[in-house]
């Protein structure tokens, strides 16, 4: 390919080796102001950006539309739980691969039993194990992208050679891109089961379905 195959094969898997969540015990156990929210988030969440320079991982105005499109519990006196927190994690990563209605449809039932309720099981509990599991499949993905990496490198072997080391990234770039549209069908799937069990919300469903195609509070 056109840069050297090996160092980009490499940046990629040095870029999942430096992939890491936020633990629980890195947020603050007490209530934050959004300023000290946004910062907050900034700081351990830039790396994760594509242009760390440029890229807002939260705004004000995020906040206050996920509040109102029901996907974050309100403040309370203008400041925000650890709960609240771990929550604004979640939607951070849904919200790339997600529609508005489909992270409200999935953070419901947690919002409604496990958040700010007392007992030995709550909102952090979930977070740890969820987060848990993503640390685990680092080593599968990686051993999962090189397999792919070194099959793009086999195509396209009869094209031109100005063109291949184009057609290989090509190649590659499909694989990959191929993977996410089974992953996020998949997770659409799941999440349309969960609504279907859900009597009753008919309207509120249609009015949402429509809010995440029109783009309701864009600045998400």
């Amino acid at each position: 390919m056109t840069i050297n195959t090996e160092d980009l094969l490499n940046s990629i898997l040095a870029s999942l080796d430096r992939i890491e969540y936020i633990r629980a015990e890195d947020i603050p156990d007490i209530d934050l102001y959004m300023d000290q929210v946004t910062t907050f988030m900034e700081a351990h969440l830039k790396h994760s950006t594509r242009n760390p320079e440029e890229d807002k991982i939260l705004t004000k105005t995020m906040i206050n539309n996920y509040a109102k499109n029901d996907l974050l519990p309100p403040p309370v006196k203008k400041k925000y739980s650890k709960e609240h927190v771990m929550l604004l994690i979640f939607i951070y990563y849904y919200k790339g691969i997600l529609s508005i209605s489909d992270i409200q449809q999935l953070l419901r039932p947690i919002t409604g039993k496990f958040f700010n309720t007392a007992g030995d099981y709550g909102l952090e509990e979930i977070y740890e194990e969820a987060f848990g599991l993503e640390k685990e499949q680092i080593d599968i993905l990686k051993a999962d992208i090189m397999e792919r990496f070194r099959r793009s490198e086999q195509t396209f072997q009869d094209a031109p050679p100005d063109n291949r080391d184009f057609l290989q990234s090509f190649a590659f770039i499909c694989m990959l891109s191929f993977d996410v549209y089974v992953k996020k069908l998949l997770i659409e799937k799941m999440i349309d089961g969960m609504r279907k069990e859900e009597p009753g919300r008919g309207e509120k469903r249609q009015k949402n379905k429509m809010e995440g195609k029109n783009g309701a509070g864009s600045d998400i």
